[in-house]
Order: C-alpha cells, then structure tokens, then sequence
C-alpha cells in the first residue's frame, strides 16, 4: 500500500472535520453598543456571558441609535445586535452604501414594533392611528417616545410636521424607554390613557394592557409594525477576527426567550449577563448550535469552555 494510500483516511477525517480556526490575541476585546434598550441589553448580556467563557472581553459602550451607528462606521465599535428593521432602514442604508460593515444574521424574527394604546384608551375606541385626534384631550395631545434621535421618534415628529392623521398640534414626549414605560404605568394607574411607543419582545406585553394600532402600515409597516432584528458588524474587524465573528453569525434568539431575559432585568433587577448565564446553563443544546465551529480565544472547543463557565 503506498504512503499516500495510508494518509488518505487521515485525511479525509481531517476535511471532514469543523474548522477550528482561534483568533489573534488582538481580537481579544469585542466592542459593541448598546441603545438603552432592554431587549438590546438583554441580547448583549447573552453575547457577552458566551464571549468570557470563551475567554474574549465584551465592552460595551451605551449610545444613541445614531452615534451607534457612526461608530459602526468609523470603527469604534465592531458589531451591533439591533438593526431593527424597517424602522432603523435610512441608517442601514448609510452604512450599506459606506461599504464598511455587512450583515451577519437576522437574529430575531416575529418582532413587532409601532405605536400602542392602553385599554383606558381602548374604551374610547381608539384602534387606529386615525382614532387619536378625536380623543386628544384626553390623551393631553401627547405622544410618548422612547429617547432622543431614535428612527421611531423621527416617524413621529415627521407625522407631526406634516399633520398626518390630525396630529399637526400634538407633541413628541421623548425619554428613556425605562422613563417612557414608567410614566405610561403612571398614566395608566391614573386611569389617565396613553399613546406611546410599543414592541415586542418586551415585558410591557404582560404588565400593561396593550391595544396595539392599525392603520401605521406606512409609517411602521404592515402586521402592526412588524420587524426583523439583524446583527451587523465591522467588515475589517470579520476579517480579523473569523473565530467572534462566526459566533456573531450564529448567535440568534426568539422572542419568548429575549421576554424571559428582559423580564429578569426589568422586574427582577437581575444584571444582564447573569440572567444570561442562568439561561446558558438550562440551554446546552441552544449553545451548542451557537457554537458550532467556534473556539475559545486560545483555540479550545468553544462549547465546552462556555458550559463550563456557567456552572
């Protein structure tokens, strides 16, 4: 039998075999913005918990949706996990035609994400956008959004300015969604109805109430807003560093579960990356397709050295 003839199982066990392929230690750090938003800093938590086991460091710095963005850009940070989409479609469109940073997974589906009533407002009929101006003393003309430079509070503003369904003498109330919520919950505990800023995932769905419009199909798009989440990255930091960015690539959730996490967060004050870890531990089997392919920083099997630092 000829030498080549011995080498070809080995070989063909070696092709066969995932690629493992560990980072340069200059990949070691993965930068990453959060907007303020609960269903965004659950879904880092969830990255950052899997990057220390795998023995990278998250850093995460919180920024507007459009410094975010700019400094996707401009190489400041090197991944995001929340391009809503359609609503964030003219930043998207400003990166694409930048040609610096590229998609690398939708990573949620089923999201939905327009404006909402609570059912005080529900009982005075008011089901669709063209409903608001007929009640908008009692609504006190005000709609409440979430915090300043966001694409939905510029929808809003711009269905202002332009007196789109009676709206022309309203005003945009912008704040933290935490500020947001907790004044609409005053609102509601008032007996007082309110119009705000509403999606899902998020907690909101069960504490509150919800009546969530019809008729914003232009504004929001159709099925009330609904959305896809997408993760896009740096396209130098992908070539760089294949080994994080194939996680990125792989790292997708579900609605139920980005509810649970956020509810830990919100109702529990849990710390986001510890409602993760919790979460990890009970999924191996999530994990383990997260994880398939990918290495620790040093180039061990990654799934394994993540399981274990949740223990």
């Amino acid at each position: 039998m000829s030498r080549t003839a011995l080498l070809s199982p080995l070989a063909l066990a070696l092709a066969a075999a995932p690629a493992l392929a560990n980072d340069p230690a200059s990949c070691g750090t993965v930068r990453f913005s959060d907007p303020g938003w609960t269903d965004i800093t659950a879904t880092n938590g969830v990255a950052s918990a899997v990057l220390r086991g795998l023995g990278y460091t998250p850093q995460i710095s919180t920024l507007s949706v459009p410094v975010g963005y700019e400094a996707l850009k401009n190489g400041d940070t090197d991944v995001f996990l929340g391009n809503w989409m359609p609503a964030q479609q003219k930043f998207r469109d400003d990166l694409d035609a930048s040609g610096k940073t590229e998609e690398l997974v939708q990573n949620l589906e089923g999201a939905k994400f327009t404006l909402a009533v609570t059912d005080a407002a529900a009982d005075l009929g008011v089901k669709d956008f063209a409903d608001l101006d007929a009640q908008k003393d009692a609504f006190q003309s005000k709609i409440y959004g979430i915090e300043p430079g966001a694409p939905a509070n510029q929808t809003i503003q711009g269905m202002i300015e332009a007196d789109k369904f009676g709206l022309g003498d309203w005003e945009l109330v912008e704040s933290s969604e935490q500020g947001m919520l907790a004044q609409v919950q005053r609102n509601d505990a008032a007996g007082v109805p309110s119009v705000f800023l509403a999606w899902a995932p998020h907690p909101m769905n069960v504490k509150l109430d919800i009546t969530y419009l019809s008729g914003g199909d232009v504004e929001f798009g159709p099925d009330y807003g609904g959305a896809t989440v997408h993760t896009l990255a740096r396209k130098e930091w992908v070539a760089a560093c294949p080994n994080a960015a194939k996680l990125f690539g792989q790292l997708v959730f579900t609605v139920d579960m980005e509810n649970l996490l956020m509810g830990k967060i919100l109702d529990e004050g849990m710390d986001a990356t510890e409602a993760a870890k919790g979460w990890i531990a009970e999924n191996p089997d999530t994990v383990a397709t997260w994880l398939d392919g990918v290495t620790t920083l040093d180039g061990k099997p990654g799934a394994e050295a993540v399981m274990a630092s949740v223990k």
